[in-house]
């Protein structure tokens, strides 16, 4: 089946010292790493997608900042595919759809950050346009939120996302597991 990586948000603003700063960011980017360079390896179609904020009163993406760029864990090489969003579904407003649609991709192998926000959501929205996901749980990062004035603790968080994509919208596992599946 033909395949694509599609890397959301992994920028410096989630990773130490960024404005939001996510819960296991450097594992998850490492994590990342892995899948990027097997996807590299064999070949196979890489995007990476950017979000830049250019809503009044964002925090964080800004453009013109160190935040917005791509962590080093998964920097982009020169010809592979930089796709920038300014919506948590990296298929809004955007030419990922096209891209995939060119190389005739049927499978996303997802992976990245925020695995409540983001992730979510482009998953969702690839269950939707008829693509197979397959989401590197591992590769993702979240952070704490607020509910009802109770604090969800973000391995809470990334567990009931990553629960709740798992079976109908995508399969959810290892980057182990993901390049088994992929690439033997």
């Amino acid at each position: 089946m033909n395949s694509a990586l599609i890397l959301i948000d992994i920028q410096n603003d989630y990773f130490p010292g960024g404005r939001m700063e996510l819960t296991g960011a450097d594992e998850a980017g490492k994590a990342a790493g892995r899948l990027l360079a097997d996807f590299r390896r064999h070949g196979l179609p890489v995007v990476h997608v950017q979000h830049v904020s250019t809503r009044e009163g964002a925090g964080f993406f800004l453009p013109g900042t160190e935040g917005v760029h791509f962590h080093h864990s998964v920097a982009p090489l020169e010809g592979e595919t930089v796709i920038q969003k300014g919506f948590p579904n990296s298929f809004r407003s955007t030419e990922l759809e096209n891209v995939l649609k060119k190389d005739g991709i049927k499978q996303l192998v997802i992976c990245g950050m925020m695995s409540h926000m983001c992730v979510s959501a482009t998953v969702r929205a690839a269950f939707d346009l008829g693509y197979q996901c397959l989401v590197a749980h591992d590769a993702c990062a979240t952070r704490s939120l607020v509910f009802d004035g109770r604090e969800i603790g973000a391995d809470h968080v990334h567990a009931v996302s990553m629960a709740a994509m798992g079976g109908l919208f995508a399969r959810v596992m290892r980057v182990d597991e993901v390049i088994e599946r992929v690439f033997r």
